[in-house]
């Protein structure tokens, strides 16, 4: 199907404001912009400081859900892992309540204005109540440089980690941090995101072998399809995340995911649980520590209890309009 107009695209266009239960990555509350078209319903959400070129990929993404589809799943359901954002120790167990049956947690760390105690305390934490058998990873951002990368993994691989997700910002660096940790015995897997993510160029990480899996958005990335081509073309194992997604967005996470040929890890799309309220009276929530596959459809009423302001709206669609020359 050829690209929707301008029009087309706007006509359905809903911009909601949704509340997060405990800031995550410095917000408080999340903005989406929701697109309805003829095969359903599609999320534009690219944070607020992109431009055009990089919100492109973003409207790449919400143009297949809505117009063109997704590939046939291989798979009905998908593991997916709990998300601790930086919250003091005390708050883990009560954030990982909100996870019904999740055996994996995903743990921020490197917060700014934080300390590497409190990373340190915090996955702790996790461990505590997560038991010896539970699977914990940690996601820096891109937040440390080579030197802490290596001091903080070192001091947390005691508490025997899945991997370290984008430690090091530069994709160099994460190849010589791999490097570094094998030479001294810190058995840390490396994960890349937004060395795949956020770059012209996603395939260098494979080349430069400066990850053992990648993490993998639908939507930054252009949709489940160029998504599925980025894995396939790097030869690593893959986890699908999340940006705060509504459920909707969340739909094509899992479009994506289970898609997949192999699906070895559980994946980054339970946030949902981080939301105080979403866009569909029926949203998807681990269950089990699974989410199903199926459509998300928005609910009129939730569209207009949590509809933006009438200048927002404008905004989005101004930014619509924007992105479109450059698909």
């Amino acid at each position: 199907m050829s690209t929707p107009g301008p029009d087309e695209l706007l006509d359905g266009l809903h911009v909601v404001t949704l509340p997060l239960r405990t800031r995550f990555r410095g917000i408080a509350e999340r903005e989406i912009a929701l697109v309805r078209g003829p095969r359903g319903w599609g999320e534009f959400a690219p944070f607020v400081e992109y431009g055009p070129t990089e919100t492109a990929r973003w409207l790449a993404a919400t143009i297949e859900a809505a117009w063109t589809g997704w590939p046939d799943p291989v798979r009905d359901s998908v593991p997916v892992n709990a998300t601790v954002p930086a919250v003091p120790p005390a708050e883990v167990a009560g954030v990982l309540a909100r996870y019904d049956g999740c055996t994996t947690a995903k743990v921020k760390v490197a917060e700014a204005g934080q300390r590497q105690a409190d990373d340190i305390d915090r996955v702790a934490a996790v461990r505590d109540a997560m038991g010896p058998h539970g699977r914990i990873r940690v996601d820096a951002n891109g937040g440390w440089s080579l030197a802490q990368a290596h001091d903080v993994l070192a001091a947390l691989a005691p508490f025997d980690l899945e991997y370290a997700e984008q430690p090091c910002a530069d994709v160099a660096d994460l190849a010589r941090l791999r490097i570094d940790l094998a030479r001294n015995g810190i058995d840390v897997p490396v994960a890349a995101d937004e060395s795949i993510r956020k770059v012209e160029d996603p395939l260098e990480v494979a080349r430069l072998r400066a990850a053992d899996l990648v993490v993998v958005k639908v939507a930054p990335l252009g949709g489940v399809a160029r998504a599925l081509e980025v894995v396939a073309d790097c030869g690593l194992p893959a986890v699908v995340s999340s940006a705060i997604d509504s459920s909707v967005g969340l739909g094509a996470g899992v479009a994506l995911a289970a898609a997949l040929p192999e699906l070895d890890h559980a994946c980054g799309l339970g946030t949902g649980a981080l939301l105080g309220a979403d866009v569909t009276a029926d949203p998807l929530l681990p269950v089990r520590g699974e989410l199903p596959v199926r459509d998300v459809v928005p609910d009129p009423d939730l569209l207009a209890a949590h509809a933006a302001h009438a200048d927002r709206l404008d905004w989005w669609r101004d930014r619509v309009v924007a992105a479109l020359p450059h698909l």
